[in-house]
């Protein structure tokens, strides 16, 4: 069986900018790899930030017709709501691990559909946040070292 995979929207934003590349291909890879093993999640918070820097803050913006549509279809791996105690956790693992609010509440969102990885860019390869291994798909490379939050 695969592993679960949270996927972090900057991998999701890759994947849709057609200036990124050799990253593109790697995210777009991946998220197909996904789509196969039927082991993709994400959370609404990844959905928005996607569809704030895909029509946005990219180079060439991506028409928000698009973004809309990348939305409907990646909300299928959305399973499960963000609630207060999702913001809570996020706040403890936010102290925890030494990483921004908004970083952590990627991570509580991984940690509720038990994911066993979360993809990418943002993290340090190789990290275990929360139990959760952090897998840069776009570089490759595990560094292998933990941050131990109580759990």
């Amino acid at each position: 069986m695969s592993a679960v995979a949270f996927v972090d929207s900057n991998i999701l934003i890759y994947a849709h900018d057609l200036d990124a590349g050799v990253k593109r291909e790697r995210a777009v890879a991946k998220l197909r790899e996904l789509w196969a093993a039927g082991t993709g999640r994400l959370s609404v918070q990844v959905l928005q930030e996607f569809y704030v820097n895909a029509t946005q803050k990219l180079a060439a913006p991506i028409a928000r017709s698009t973004a809309r549509e990348v939305i409907k279809t990646y909300g299928v791996w959305v399973h499960h709501a963000t609630t207060a105690e999702t913001v809570t956790r996020a706040a403890e693992i936010s102290d925890l691990a030494r990483i921004s609010f908004w970083d952590a509440l990627i991570v509580a969102s991984a940690e509720e559909v038990d994911a066993d990885e979360l993809l990418s860019e943002d993290f340090n390869d190789g990290h275990v946040i929360a139990g959760i291994r952090v897998v840069n798909p776009l570089t490759g490379g595990h560094l292998g070292f933990e941050v131990q939050d109580g759990r």
